[in-house]
């Protein structure tokens, strides 16, 4: 489970400092708990982000079963999907 009170916290993260491997360092640290990845958002064909901001796409993972899938259910999510947006797609 991931409390929408977390996904706000790691948004305001990548928002104030970037989407890098240093802030994804960091986010790992901070939130130990959770897996975290990052890619280009146009890699991501199926669902929906449960959040955005200019340049950012944040994805739920399920984690649970044998092979992680995207979900927009935080009460089943283990995981977060960073997703670069290129200038031209962002919101």
């Amino acid at each position: 489970m991931i409390p929408e009170e977390r996904l706000d916290q790691i948004t305001a993260v990548v928002r104030r400092a970037g989407l890098s491997d240093v802030t994804l360092a960091a986010l790992r640290e901070a939130f130990h708990e959770l897996h975290f990845t990052y890619c280009r958002d146009d890699e991501i064909t199926v669902g929906a982000p449960v959040r955005t901001s200019p340049g950012l796409r944040l994805y739920l993972v399920d984690g649970r079963d044998h092979c992680p899938v995207l979900t927009n259910d935080p009460a089943s999510a283990t995981g977060v999907v960073l997703a670069h947006v290129e200038d031209e797609d962002a919101p």
